[in-house]
């Protein structure tokens, strides 16, 4: 098993992170890391997803959605090949801080006999996952902004 997660504290209510990390259609102008994600975002469907991390050609794979709570939770199980041979549980959870604003925290969880294989990839992954959540949190403060009177 290997386990990556990275948090990142965003200056935009829960709400607001949620609606930027749910519209899909829009990844592929901010989202470095999952520039493409297609499919109904509810528990027990697949999903479409293309990840690059950088340094690398990308890949696209067909996650099932497992979890999703509305402004709270996001998370999918990916897989290659057949169970147990190389397995990711993927998820968003936002967590509203005191005072305001919100913890953002993308984890995923691999499982299976070729995780041991893949260690450079997931290095690189990580730092998708860092792009991705800093261009989420620029994104998510730039209309929390917007909508402050």
């Amino acid at each position: 098993m290997r386990e990556i997660s990275v948090t990142t504290t965003v200056a935009a209510p829960p709400a607001l992170v949620w609606e930027v990390l749910t519209d899909t259609s829009a990844y592929r102008s901010w989202n470095p890391f999952i520039p493409e994600l297609s499919g109904e975002l509810r528990e027990g469907r697949r999903l479409r997803v293309r990840i690059v991390p950088p340094g690398t050609r990308g890949m696209t794979f067909r996650p099932t959605v497992t979890a999703l709570e509305e402004g709270r939770e996001l998370a999918w199980l990916g897989r290659l090949g057949v169970p147990g041979l190389f397995d990711g549980t993927h998820s968003f959870t936002l967590t509203p801080r005191p005072g305001g604003g919100t913890e953002l925290t993308q984890r995923e969880v691999f499982r299976g006999l070729l995780v041991p294989a893949f260690a450079g990839t997931l290095r690189r992954t990580e730092a998708g996952f860092a792009a991705m959540n800093e261009a989420l949190r620029s994104r998510a403060e730039v209309r929390s902004r917007s909508v402050q009177p």
